[in-house]
């Protein structure tokens, strides 16, 4: 494990607890890098101030969660909410290309066109490594549709974040839960988060793949993975498939059933295992797969027209919905949700949020650090779990830990 000058650092490294967002490389310029098996863990450089250490162990991911804002209502396991919706980007090639239905890409869009920010803060596909993550700084309506689509794979958006306070204009920020929980979190410490972010965005994350698993689905395709020019996790449909396309123009996919389901997902960092917030609960609005579900509950992934899952959870969320569906960017479904209807669709985050308590528990059991976690219903998500399935999980806890398989 990397040596690092700040105590909250090497406490979250030493727990693995680290979710890779960059924020405390960004605080004191230095670099991420790729660890074994494939995660973006910080390098400091030598010691760091006092205020440094302080804003890294107030803002950290691995140290604490921001905590849900109060809002018109809130629900344990979908957070704060001022309304819930099904629908679509209205451009039917968006909703296309994009994961699931393309909403979160026609809200951004819509944004810069409306002069609402001036540029987004994205993840976008290396372009020397596809299978890699690079943060992209999108102008214009044209980037973000070249940029729509899921990246299962390792981001750090805030490994620059100094750099991206000193700008003069204004930003939307889209990134992982824990990326918008870390600088909300700062915000707290530096006025000029409110001004550079008017937005911040998000989505569900069901974990983060090591890079490893993301060239074990290339090489299942029967590519090399350092010599592919593209490849995308999904989307072109909904939910679309995995595609790799070689430098002599060969293509090759995989069904997201099996690039997710039977590769990617086997190998998830540990900090996303624990968490109690994938949803996005500090965002202004997140978006997600409204999945259909079968006669037992799970999704469906037939290839069918995309449909999001759109949670605005504070005014300016709001907002921004509310324009975009005027404009005609977002078309929205007539009906809004009940949250036992969300259950439906999101039924994976609903199992995790449950059990976090009980994984935690059993890490405070080992005296193993655990980030704080308040006001984020975690206990009130874990009584509604079944009391076999929590002993399961904290003993099934206590056994990765005792044998080293975190």
């Amino acid at each position: 494990m990397t040596a690092c000058g700040s105590r909250t650092v090497q406490r979250v490294l030493n727990g693995n607890l680290c979710s890779g967002c960059g924020l405390c490389a960004g605080l004191t310029g230095s670099p991420m890098i790729v660890e074994a098996p494939g995660f973006n863990r910080p390098h400091l450089n030598g010691d760091v101030s006092p205020e440094t250490e302080a804003a890294i162990a107030g803002s950290c991911p691995g140290s604490v969660v921001a905590p849900w804002p109060e809002a018109a209502h809130s629900h344990e396991y979908w957070g704060p909410y001022l309304a819930l919706h099904t629908g679509h980007a209205a451009d039917p090639g968006l909703r296309h290309r994009a994961s699931s239905g393309g909403a979160l890409s026609a809200l951004l869009c819509h944004a810069l066109d409306r002069g609402l920010v001036d540029a987004v803060v994205e993840v976008a596909a290396d372009p020397s490594r596809p299978t890699r993550n690079v943060i992209s700084i999108a102008g214009t309506a044209a980037k973000i549709f070249d940029g729509a689509g899921s990246r299962y794979a390792p981001s750090s958006p805030l490994a620059t974040l100094l750099d991206l306070l000193a700008r003069n204009d204004r930003l939307a920020f889209v990134g992982k839960p824990c990326d918008v929980s870390a600088l909300r979190l700062f915000g707290r410490r530096d006025p000029r988060v409110a001004e550079r972010f008017p937005l911040m965005l998000s989505f569900f994350c069901a974990g983060i793949p090591s890079l490893e698993r993301s060239d074990a689905v290339v090489r299942k395709m029967g590519m090399d993975p350092a010599a592919i020019t593209s490849f995308r996790y999904r989307g072109e449909g909904w939910p679309g498939e995995a595609a790799a396309v070689a430098s002599d123009g060969g293509e090759r996919r995989m069904s997201y059933a099996d690039s997710w389901g039977g590769v990617l997902s086997k190998e998830i960092q540990f900090r996303c295992k624990i968490c109690p917030d994938a949803v996005g609960g500090s965002a202004d609005l997140v978006c997600a797969d409204a999945w259909y579900a079968n006669e037992e509950g799970y999704p469906v992934f037939d290839d069918l027209p995309g449909r999001s899952l759109i949670i605005p959870r504070t005014p300016a969320g709001a907002e921004l919905l509310r324009s975009a569906v005027g404009s005609g960017a977002v078309s929205l479904d007539q009906e809004e949700l009940l949250p036992d209807q969300v259950d439906g669709m999101q039924p994976g985050q609903v199992k995790k949020k449950r059990l976090v308590a009980a994984r935690t528990s059993a890490l405070r059991v080992l005296l193993r650090p655990v980030p704080a976690m308040q006001d984020l219903g975690v206990r009130k998500a874990a009584a509604r779990a079944p009391m076999a399935e929590k002993a399961r999980n904290f003993l099934g806890m206590l056994r990765r830990v005792l044998t080293g398989r975190m």
